[in-house]
């Protein structure tokens, strides 16, 4: 049985300054739990959780997160908001003449505030897409592991969305930045159907590989590119 992406979670040195950051920015209310600071998502939406961790911060990350805008003005509005809040402009190389702002949230994770009318994020809601460094077979993998529709497969670049629509993940595919580390940002997964080690079994047969078992009895792995991840019992 397929998988419940319950959040993308980051580690923070602060989780409840920078959960409040995103909360802010995307209109959630933050909810404590054992695993940080929390921002539910929905059938639609991605899920945000913000973790302590005290790792260095070691770019390139291996994914950010897009915001789409309904108009100029909105994206004017975004990027205002995210400064209040305490964001900032960063450079990663971004063009002058691209329509997308490249910003830091307050512990320097990079986001993208997209230009409106960007025809491949639309109607997938605020929190747009997650977007990622990877391979195709690593889509491939996260497609089977999440159940979820594979929606681009060109040119080694590979994107799957929730049945449900909304937030899209994507990989953009060769060439990969060699990994360094563990990963400060994972996916949170939860067994749909309650056993989590069937579950596990699963993903170790798509391609993943096991690696440890948390004090909380949440099983790390690694997908196909080595990306930690995590299932939790329930």
């Amino acid at each position: 049985m397929p998988l419940r992406l319950l959040s993308v979670t980051f580690d923070a040195h602060d989780p409840t300054r920078l959960a409040r950051f995103w909360a802010g920015l995307l209109g959630r209310e933050v909810v404590e739990d054992a695993g940080g600071a929390f921002l539910p998502g929905d059938d639609t939406q991605v899920g945000l959780r913000f973790a302590p961790g005290d790792t260095a911060m070691t770019r390139p990350n291996r994914l950010h997160l897009h915001l789409t805008s309904a108009s100029d003005a909105d994206q004017q509005e975004t990027v205002a908001t995210a400064l209040r809040l305490g964001g900032g402009h960063v450079d990663v190389g971004q063009r002058p003449e691209e329509g997308h702002v490249v910003l830091a949230d307050p512990e320097g994770y990079e986001f993208c505030v997209i230009e409106a009318g960007n025809n491949f994020l639309a109607g997938c809601g605020l929190l747009g897409e997650v977007a990622c460094d990877g391979t195709r077979e690593v889509g491939l993998f996260w497609s089977a592991a999440l159940g979820w529709p594979l929606v681009w497969d060109q040119d080694e670049e590979t994107a799957v969305q929730s049945p449900y629509g909304g937030t899209k993940v994507a990989w953009g595919g060769p060439p990969v930045a060699p990994k360094v580390g563990r990963n400060r940002q994972r996916f949170d997964l939860a067994p749909a159907g309650g056993d989590q080690q069937a579950e596990v079994d699963r993903l170790v047969a798509l391609g993943a590989t096991r690696l440890e078992t948390g004090a909380d009895g949440a099983v790390v792995l690694a997908d196909p590119d080595g990306n930690e991840f995590s299932v939790r019992r329930s």
